[in-house]
């Protein structure tokens, strides 16, 4: 009769398991950061290049916030959700794979969290009654979501494992070009309009 081996896991074996739910974690909170820093801005970018008022670019940038940030976590719970049901009918173990709950929290989570950025210094000017230009409120925006841009680029060198100064341009570059076609595109819109 042959006996079972039994299997133990090893300090080291943890810490890898660790390691790789934290990348894949990482992972999502990179992709909910990145949309969330992009799509906020690119309304920002739209509600100043269309001359809105502080308190309508507000409304919309924190509509959008809420409700694409809400809809990324869910996409990320049922997509991770929908994978692990795809291995399991193929007969594989989903043990060690990333919770969909938690990827879908931490998708939102980092949404919110980087995507609060664009919004901050309009909140302050409201707020505070910093009586801040618009022009000067966007640049200001502009430059602190670019810093963000490039927070969200490192960490996702990280966790591609790729050179840092690649990350941070390509995330840069991309973040720039939809912030710059929604000014553009606002700008149009208000120009038609009026």
């Amino acid at each position: 009769m042959a006996t079972k081996k039994k299997t133990t896991t090893t300090p080291k074996s943890n810490i890898q398991k660790a390691r790789q739910h934290l990348e894949d974690y990482l992972s999502e909170f990179v992709y909910g950061g990145i949309d969330g820093a992009v799509t906020t801005f690119a309304v920002v970018a739209g509600a100043t290049g269309a001359r809105f008022d502080t308190k309508v670019l507000l409304v919309l940038g924190f509509a959008n916030l809420i409700a694409d940030g809400f809809s990324m976590g869910v996409g990320s719970y049922l997509s991770t959700k929908s994978e692990q049901e795809l291995m399991t009918k193929k007969g594989e173990s989903i043990k060690d794979e990333p919770s969909p709950v938690i990827n879908g929290v931490s998708t939102y989570a980092s949404f919110i969290l980087v995507g609060l950025v664009p919004l901050l210094v309009f909140t302050a000017d409201l707020v505070f009654d910093l009586g801040m230009d618009s022009m000067d409120a966007f640049y200001l925006t502009a430059a602190m979501t670019a810093l963000a841009f490039i927070g969200i680029g490192l960490l996702k060198s990280k966790v591609a494992h790729a050179p840092r100064l690649r990350s941070v341009l390509e995330t840069l570059i991309l973040g720039v070009i939809a912030a710059g076609f929604a000014y553009a595109l606002g700008d149009l819109l208000e120009q038609l309009i009026t």
